[in-house]
Order: C-alpha cells, then structure tokens, then sequence
C-alpha cells in the first residue's frame, strides 16, 4: 500500500460507533448527560474542597486532583465525540488528533500513578495514625502530586514522538471515537515492533506496578482493620478506604478487561464500550462515590450554607 505524509491531507476519520448509526442520537444524548455530571460533580469537589478549610487535609488534597484530572481526561475525547455522533463528519485534523492522543495518553497515566500515591495516603491514615500528619506533610503531598502528573505527560511525550516518527499508509481511518495509539499504530505500513515493545514496558511500569503498590497497601489496611477492636474504628477505617478502592475498581478493572481480552472479531467494538465506561462513566461517578455518606461533605456543605 502507499505511503503518505498524513499532514498534507491534513485530517483522520474516526470511525468511532459508525457500525450502529441508528443507535447514534441515543449514544450522544446520555453521553452528553454523563458529561455534564462529570462536569458538575468534579466542579463541586474542587470548589468545596478549596473554600472549606476542614478540607485542606491530604486526602482532599488529592481528590481535588483527581476531580480536577477527571475533568480534564474527559474533556480530551469527549466534546470531539459528541460533534461526530451529533453531524455527518466524523474528522479530526492531525493536528488535532495527536494533541489529544498526547492528552488521554498523559492523563490516563497519571490517573494510574496519583491513585497509588492515594492508596500510600490511606495505608498511612489507617496503620499509622499517630504519625500522619509528619509522614504527610504538605510539602511531601505537593511533590507526590507534582510527581504523578510529570510521570503521566512524560510517558505520552514518548510515545506521542514514536506515532510521529511511524508513516502512515493511504487509509486514514481510526476504528475508534478518539486517538489512541494502538489504533494509530493499524494505519502503519512499516513494522511497529519497537512501539508494541515500548507500549508493554511502560505499561508494566505506569499501570502494572501501581496497580500491585495499590493492592499490597490495601492488603496492609486489611491486616491492620482485622486487628482493630472498636466498632468504630471498623467503620472509620472502612469509610476512609471503602470510596477510594471503589474508585480504583471502576478504573482498572475496566481497563484490565480490554488490555487482557484475547483477540477477537468483536475485541474492538468491545475494547470501544470498555474505553468509553472509563472515560465518561468512571469520572462521573467519582464524585458520588465520594461524596455520598461523607460526613465531611456533609459537613462542609453546611458549613458554606450558613448552617453551622
């Protein structure tokens, strides 16, 4: 097949849910709704979170980054999804196909890594309460944040600068509703071993490892709650953990499942349902995850209404 410079035609087709056109306005109308919720509940948690001072604690501190993160990982794909399911032109410029491969790709990464770094904060809170405040200080909690999202757009940079480097053959067409790098790497002419070898090992190292740092500090929590006496410090423990392991379970577990599934005939349909659960479900149920029985929410709430 022939080679061509893809920035001189200038644009790509994402052929995203074109297999079912009838099911299109249906597709757009409860994104759209899981959009706004996205945009509503984060938007609540920031400004909360920022206003309350009984707030300003380490674990808010993180959530505000991760509503904050939420926010921007949708807006990455999302708006561009909405214009293709709403008209007949399903293009994106290359331009603008490879900032938002470069986006998702970051965000998506430092999604994984800042919910590590939330699960260390909750190992601390639950197993050692008497130091947490010296082990989580505010300057240890900005240079983790810092560190996640330089981790995230430092892994994108790379393979963002792989996909640039790949030519392209006459097809233009994404089978997917964004830009990502698998699917960019099907309309290659040229062998792309090294970018499926850089793919798995940074894979294994931004997905993978947090997700075992995750699970061995919530085997620690377990540990800790089993020897806990009070029925009080049970439910503490499990109202400080539960939320957060929930959130990590609507993250992964979606994500593992479309990363794991063998190859098939129906993987990429499935493999788009799957990515579109944890790029506009997930982020809009974050906030209600956390929000919902949150004495502290509650609490703050009042607090800014005046009464308490």
């Amino acid at each position: 097949m022939e080679m061509i410079n893809v920035t001189s035609k200038g644009y790509f087709v994402l052929l995203g849910f074109s297999n079912w056109p009838h099911l299109e306005v249906v597709f757009f109308v409860v994104i759209l709704i899981f959009y706004l919720m996205t945009l509503t509940g984060n938007m609540f948690i920031i400004i909360l979170s920022y206003l309350d001072s009984h707030l300003h604690t380490p674990m808010y501190f993180f959530l505000s980054n991760l509503s904050f993160l939420d926010l921007c990982y949708t807006t990455s794909s999302i708006p561009q999804l909405l214009v293709n399911l709403w008209g007949p032109e399903k293009t994106i410029s290359y331009a603008g196909c490879m900032v938002q491969l470069y986006f998702v790709l970051a965000l998506g990464t430092t999604e994984c890594i800042l919910l590590m770094v939330m699960s260390y904060d909750r190992y601390v809170a639950v197993c050692k309460p008497l130091h947490y405040t010296v082990l989580m200080h505010p300057r240890l909690c900005h240079l983790l944040a810092v560190a996640s999202w330089a981790c995230g757009f430092t892994n994108s940079a790379v393979h963002s600068l792989f996909i640039l480097w790949v030519p392209l053959c006459g097809n233009r067409q994404v089978d997917h509703f964004f830009c990502e790098v698998p699917a960019l790497l099907q309309l290659s002419c040229v062998d792309t071993h090294a970018n499926e070898l850089t793919i798995m090992v940074t894979t294994s190292l931004f997905a993978l490892m947090p997700l075992i740092l995750i699970l061995t500090s919530y085997g620690a929590i377990a540990q800790a709650v089993l020897r806990m006496q009070s029925t009080t410090g049970l439910q503490k423990a499990f109202g400080t953990c539960g939320a957060h392991l929930m959130v990590v379970s609507l993250f992964y577990i979606p994500a593992l499942c479309m990363y794991l599934q063998p190859p098939s005939e129906n993987s990429q349909d499935q493999g788009k349902f799957i990515a579109l659960f944890y790029t506009v479900v997930t982020p809009s149920l974050n906030p209600l995850i956390y929000t919902l029985r949150n004495k502290d929410v509650r609490g703050a709430v009042k607090r800014l209404m005046g009464r308490e």
